[in-house]
């Protein structure tokens, strides 16, 4: 059998299951609840896998492995090392069991719903609502991106081809099945991703370009000392600490990764799954980084053709994987991207079908319609995500525009709030639109003003947008505190506290405010 046929094959095998998933898990999610929440009952491998894969995408195997690491050559390991210990271990440690416990009472089943019952504010609930789902596009956007270079030089496929695959794949998964649907394949998917870095890593330290891992470390420690990289220079470092950041940091706020906590099932599971999470985010993060740590060792310095983004799939191709691994490196990408992108999707289309179609829009629509509208606006963004992975943005500026804003605006009301009664709606409401501000100036350089320099030498401001991320969320918890002692002090309607999130139910929500 021919390299393409074996390949091909593959996929096949992989694009069968995951249609065969979807199918199956159909019938079990025609109401709304067992569509995105999936009858909270999510055991610890399940829910720590999925909550990884949403994490892990092609965005980070290839955006963000191969541009840290031509940036910042070993140093990027600290990337891979900073998202297992602060993106999973301490997020869980922090988030999860608090986060199950109101979610569960409260009947919630999304971010904005979250905002709404904390905060008593419709308001808060549509705008929260729209930022999700207009700012989730990019970054969906950014993981067709992950692949479509890959395909191109692994495979040799039109990059169009690559980016249908993945659209189609994840369609089948979160259209058909929804949540349980999705945690499914994300588990199985989780374990293609396991073992896929573990062979891949392997593999490319043992490629005559690195030598082994030994002389890898101590090759790429002379050239770095010949390029002024031991020590990074100042500008570099703070780009290296900002990517460490909201890499991490940024998934704290990220709704389509809060959203894994909704479903587990008890606090036991909990705790199982803060073990899991951080061994997956360590082998599959961290193993990432390393790959494109070495990325000088294949080409000098020299960037290969397509630029940054094309920086690991040149590598990989350029150590002579055997075809059957070249079929499972892509099924890794295919999968952890179908994880990703499903996630983001099912996120994104929930929120808007349930918090402003059915709460503003259409308040007597029947459950299992708002289930149907929602599979169709899941279609509606998988068409919009394609269109935009069309422009020339490159995939890292693409995901940290869309966590920045999100995360910039949502961590601080929502992470506050699971711990401190005294946060009102005035402190919500500044953290929340002080953080977007703050995180939108990349994105609007980006946009229309390119020659726009950041402060301080830092280089164009739409290259800013991991600092920029990092510097709202901190903006936007300072904001959240101290406006809400202002407001509770000056005695603002909207500095008034409420204890109902920490004690109230679904059912004393919907009488009070039927």
């Amino acid at each position: 059998m021919g390299k393409e046929a074996t390949i091909w094959l593959v996929i096949a095998v992989y694009v069968v299951f995951m249609l065969l998933v979807g199918i199956l898990n159909s019938k079990s999610s025609k109401g709304m609840a067992a569509f995105t929440v999936g009858g909270r009952n999510a055991g610890a491998w399940i829910s720590a896998l999925s909550y990884g894969t949403a994490y892990f995408s092609a965005v980070m195997f290839i955006g963000y492995s191969g541009g840290s690491g031509w940036d910042f050559g070993l140093w990027s390991v600290l990337v891979g090392i900073g998202n297992a210990i602060f993106g999973s271990l301490l997020a869980w440690l922090v988030l999860a069991r608090r986060t199950r416990e109101c979610t569960r009472r409260l009947k919630i089943k999304s971010m904005p719903q979250l905002f709404e019952m904390r905060y008593n504010s419709q308001g808060m609930k549509i705008f929260s609502c729209l930022v999700i789902f207009i700012f989730l596009l990019p970054y969906s956007a950014s993981v067709y991106k992950g692949l479509t270079s890959v395909c191109s030089i692994l495979l040799g496929i039109d990059e169009q081809v690559c980016m249908i695959i993945i659209a189609i794949g994840s369609a089948l998964v979160v259209v058909l099945g929804g949540y349980i649907a999705t945690l499914k394949a994300d588990f199985v998917q989780g374990i293609i991703m396991m073992f896929g870095v573990a062979v891949l890593l392997v593999m490319v330290i043992c490629s005559p370009k690195v030598g082994g891992l030994s002389a890898g470390f101590s090759n790429m420690a002379q050239y770095m000392r010949g390029h002024d990289m031991l020590p990074l220079p100042g500008n570099a470092a703070i780009s290296l600490v900002a990517t460490i950041l909201m890499t991490s940091f940024g998934t704290w706020g990220l709704p389509q990764m809060v959203h894994k906590y909704y479903g587990i099932r008890d606090d036991k599971e909990v705790k199982r799954g803060i073990i899991i999470s951080t061994f997956f985010a360590l082998l599959v993060s961290g193993g990432g980084y390393l790959i494109g740590s070495f990325s000088h060792l294949f080409f000098g310095d020299t960037l290969p053709d397509g630029g940054k983004d094309y920086i690991v799939p040149n590598m990989l191709n350029q150590s002579a994987l055997p075809d059957i691994l070249i079929g499972v490196v892509l099924v890794l990408l295919i999968s952890a991207s179908v994880s990703t992108l499903s996630s983001i999707t099912l996120t994104a289309c929930s929120t808007l079908s349930m918090d402003l179609v059915k709460s503003k829009l259409k308040r007597n629509m029947r459950d299992e319609s708002v289930a149907i509208l929602t599979r169709v606006l899941c279609l509606v963004f998988v068409v919009l995500s394609y269109v935009i992975a069309n422009s020339d943005t490159p995939i890292l500026e693409m995901m940290s525009y869309s966590w920045g804003i999100i995360s910039g605006s949502f961590l601080a009301p929502y992470a506050i709030a699971l711990y401190w009664k005294g946060i009102n709606r005035a402190g919500a409401w500044a953290g929340m639109v002080g953080g977007f501000a703050l995180a939108s100036l990349p994105v609007i350089a980006k946009l229309f003003i390119n020659s726009w320099q950041a402060p301080f030498g830092l280089g164009a401001m739409m290259n800013q947008g991991p600092l920029f991320a990092c510097l709202a969320m901190v903006l936007s918890f300072l904001l959240c505190v101290v406006v809400s002692l202002i407001a509770r002090r000056a005695g603002w309607k909207s500095g008034q506290q409420s204890g109902f999130f920490y004690t109230g139910t679904a059912e004393q929500w919907r009488k009070e405010h039927a």
